[in-house]
């Protein structure tokens, strides 16, 4: 048995901010990790940082960026571009903040190396690839957790506990409360939220003007629908449905000849799996390579652009409840369908000779992921389980109509959620349905019962990544500076609560803000 003070459960940003804030506030910490390697999609490919207002990422979020820009400053950090030629282009603003020596866009291992750098400073005890035993592997007693159990056979004992991942399995298996899918708009009251079928300015990555033809045979139903695109009723404005976000991985990809992989075809590769994009590409859509987002070193962190992309719309859905062996299906079949679609675009002759010849002068970045064939760790998991807390955070909380009480953090970052299903209209022509990019005013608060599950369910469990929250709120909150923020806001919790020997639920708001801000933490703009 292994015991610490404070078990996190998870390898994500989240985690180790988590685990540093835990062992910087003196109590012992032990990172449980299903990954080997850490960072979630920090260090997975996400390197053109979704950072919305910089001015609110502080602690330990800005330190981890303030590595970043300390690797960049280094000349031998950058080996396959002048730093000179470097664009320093980021979302919005610069990519690097020279004021505040903080650089927001980054390569995948320099953020690895930086999350690495964290876990050694602060002597963290990490045990990597151990799985958590879903069904019987979480012990509670007196509405505590005891001990955690993993698929190995280690057993972890803890006097408070994290659950840090994306997919919130220590969360459920606790048997705290969560929801998947969309809520109906009237639930919170929300404008965003549910099924978003119709036509307003908000909506990207669709169709448009475009009239596309779902079947083999345009115009002819009996022929059968082109793959992935889904015969089921889309339902209603504002209805609730199961339906998530659509995944994608975030690859690393790269046009420097001597650090460039061709993109292989991969084991399964089918064709037909993209004759959509094929119709697409005839009626004279060009926007392939605008999400090819420059980061260090002549690379790209590619990500989803268009009607037809990167995200494979509608093959998630079971995820979030499905079986370890389920989600790997589920992975592999997002890898085959996104390494087929860059073999695709760059080989087949269909595709426009323009679009094919600028493909083929990319590829994977040889010095990227290095043990994983060149290919993304993480699968990114845009949205999973959500728990459903001591706070519901709604859009209304992340488009500042109302404040929230309690803030231990904020966010900024649009409304932003992907597609979640592509359907046939009842006109004929195919559709893309769920994306809603809607700005937020300014800065907004995330209540502290938003990481909080009840009372009566869980009274040493923190949750800053599935936190409390609608689907359309998580929309914005789902950035990794913001778990970031969360998981050090979350540690700060859980060790403050084991110093005073109480439950996270009796600690005083006054402590935790107080304690908060003095660790660089901002809590209102």
């Amino acid at each position: 048995m292994f015991k610490a003070d404070v078990i996190v459960y998870g390898g994500t940003s989240s985690a180790v901010t988590a685990a540093v804030q835990v062992k910087r506030m003196g109590k012992s910490v032990i990172i449980v990790s299903p990954d080997k390697h850490l960072g979630g999609m920090s260090s997975s490919g996400l390197g053109f940082t979704d950072t919305g207002n910089k001015e609110i990422i502080g602690g330990l979020a800005r330190e981890f960026y303030q590595l970043v820009y300390q690797h960049y400053q280094k000349p031998e950090s950058w080996k396959w571009q002048k730093q000179s030629e470097y664009g320093n282009k980021g979302q919005g603003s610069p990519a690097v903040d020279g004021e505040r020596r903080t650089m927001w866009i980054f390569e995948p291992h320099v953020a690895e190396e930086a999350f690495e750098k964290m876990i050694a400073d602060n002597e963290i005890q990490v045990y990597r690839d151990e799985w958590l035993d879903r069904e019987n592997g979480v012990v509670k007693k007196d509405g505590r957790i005891i001990s955690i159990r993993t698929l190995s056979g280690k057993v972890f004992r803890g006097k408070g506990f994290i659950d840090a991942t994306y997919e919130g399995d220590m969360m459920a298996s606790a048997g705290v409360s969560y929801s998947t899918g969309r809520e109906a708009g009237s639930q919170y009251n929300e404008e965003w939220n549910g099924v978003q079928i119709g036509d307003f300015p908000i909506k990207k990555h669709n169709f448009g003007n475009l009239k596309i033809s779902p079947y083999w045979i345009s115009d002819d139903p009996s022929s059968g629908l082109l793959p992935r695109i889904s015969a089921e009723n889309p339902g209603s404005r504002g209805d609730a449905d199961k339906r998530i976000q659509a995944y994608c991985f975030r690859t690393c990809l790269t046009t420097h000849p001597d650090n460039k992989v061709p993109f292989d075809r991969p084991a399964g590769y089918d064709s037909t799996q993209y004759e959509l994009l094929i119709r697409i590409y005839d009626a004279g859509w060009q926007g392939t390579f605008r999400k090819f987002d420059a980061i260090p070193d002549q690379k790209a962190d590619v990500n989803n652009h268009g009607p037809f992309s990167f995200d494979n719309i509608g093959m998630n859905y079971d995820y979030p409840e499905a079986s370890y062996e389920r989600r790997k299906e589920i992975i592999e079949e997002h890898k085959r369908y996104q390494k087929g679609l860059l073999y695709f675009i760059a080989n087949d002759q269909r595709v426009p000779a323009e679009v094919r010849n600028e493909m083929s002068q990319w590829g994977y970045s040889k010095d990227e992921f290095t043990d994983n064939g060149y290919w993304p760790f993480n699968l990114y998991v845009r949205e999973a389980r959500r728990m459903v807390g001591e706070y519901v955070m709604t859009g209304n909380d992340v488009l500042s109509k109302k404040d929230v009480p309690h803030s231990i953090g904020m966010g900024s970052y649009n409304l932003d959620s992907h597609n979640t299903q592509r359907y046939v209209t009842p006109d004929g022509f195919v559709e893309n349905e769920g994306d809603i990019e809607h700005p937020t005013p300014k800065p907004y608060m995330i209540d502290l019962g938003s990481i909080l599950p009840k009372k009566e369910e869980c009274t040493n469990l923190l949750v800053p990544v599935c936190v409390s929250c609608s689907h359309i709120a998580f929309g914005s909150i789902r950035m990794e500076p913001v778990f970031m923020i969360l998981g050090q806001s979350a540690g700060t919790i859980a060790a403050m609560a084991v110093e005073r020997k109480k439950d996270i639920h009796d600690l005083k708001y006054e402590e935790i803000s107080k304690k908060l801000v003095t660790d660089g933490q901002i809590l209102k703009y």
